[in-house]
């Protein structure tokens, strides 16, 4: 009986649920918070997860479902679109992956198959300016998946990222309160670094606006922030200096040349390309005001990187506190 109810759901010409959310990339730093949002919004969220030991048992506890599929075999992924209004997609390659096959031939795939099952919504993270750096592999690669988006007849909306601040905590904050080596760069490139449930904000509101369709829209935060003034704020919140170490950007240069001579490290020189980047003392961000009329959110409400540090050393330092407190109450002295 559930099985023909299934079917009947499922059956062609019956219309897909608009509250129907696919989440690709759901494990990330992005991903779980677009995944939480969606969630508090009243959205049935599933999420794209890849086959593995230790499976994504948190994204089923907050209340989404999951399913298995891997942009990199394109026959499992037309099963997870079945019943899917909406596809936000989350995913990039990590560190350790090929970002050709990730991120070119796994989202050519995954946009294929959107075309093919009929999604109403595609919403696409893409990286700021990405158009004027075509040279830097990862730019190049978002830029064309932006084109095949845009020529695929989807309804579409990007969203041209900066940066994180959630890489700020365990490239600078953690290192600072450990003691341990911060390492900067000599450079003055400046990036304009967003909270994930800001950006998370603004991807379900890409969804629910309608003006945001056909659109590429930049997510920039407040104000960009150069490594030596992120690192200068942890020093300001720990108090206590930090033990930076500067790399020269000549030396990542030097990196990125030799790593491409070999074939098992050009994803590494691909990244590494980055260096070019950092070399002209830029400013990746860029201005928000369209983005805000659009989407219609308040600039007022978008976390600053001065906040996030703040209450995250606050915090922090309370537990270290109480920790400490814990531990000499069992301090014995004659």
């Amino acid at each position: 009986m559930a099985a023909a109810a299934t079917a009947a759901e499922l059956a062609p010409g019956t219309p897909v649920r608009n509250t129907t959310v696919l989440v690709v990339g759901a494990t990330g730093t992005l991903g779980r918070q677009v995944v939480r949002r969606a969630l508090d919004e009243g959205y049935e969220v599933r999420c794209l997860v890849r086959p593995r030991e230790n499976p994504a048992e948190f994204l089923r506890d907050w209340g989404a479902s999951t399913v298995n599929g891997d942009l990199l075999k394109p026959e499992s992924l037309p099963p997870a679109l079945v019943g899917i209004h909406t596809v936000i997609d989350c995913a990039t390659a990590r560190p350790e992956e090929s970002v050709r096959k990730t991120d070119w031939e796994g989202k050519v795939a995954l946009i294929q198959a959107c075309q093919a099952m009929k999604i109403q919504k595609f919403v696409f993270f893409s990286v700021t300016q990405c158009d004027q750096h075509l040279d830097i592999p990862l730019m190049n690669t978002k830029y064309r998946v932006e084109q095949f988006l845009g020529e695929s007849g989807l309804d579409f909306t990007v969203l041209r990222l900066c940066g994180f601040m959630q890489s700020l905590i365990g490239n600078y904050a953690v290192p600072v309160l450990e003691e341990r080596d911060v390492w900067g760069t000599d450079d003055q490139t400046r990036t304009a670094y967003m909270d994930t449930q800001d950006v998370a904000r603004f991807a379900m509101a890409a969804v629910n606006k309608t003006a945001a369709s056909g659109r590429t829209l930049d997510v920039s935060g407040p104000r960009p922030y150069t490594i030596s003034e992120v690192i200068s704020l942890c020093e300001r919140y720990a108090g206590q200096d930090a033990k930076v170490t500067s790399v020269p950007i000549w030396f990542l240069k030097a990196v990125k040349n030799s790593a491409a001579f070999f074939q098992w490290s050009r994803d590494a020189a691909e990244r590494l390309a980055f260096a070019e980047l950092l070399a002209g003392n830029f400013a990746l961000a860029a201005p928000m005001e369209e983005t805000y009329k659009v989407l219609e959110i308040e600039p007022t409400s978008v976390m600053s990187v001065e906040k996030y540090l703040s209450e995250y050393f606050t915090q922090i330092l309370k537990k270290l506190k109480e920790v400490g407190a814990e531990s000499r109450q069992n301090d014995f002295y004659l």
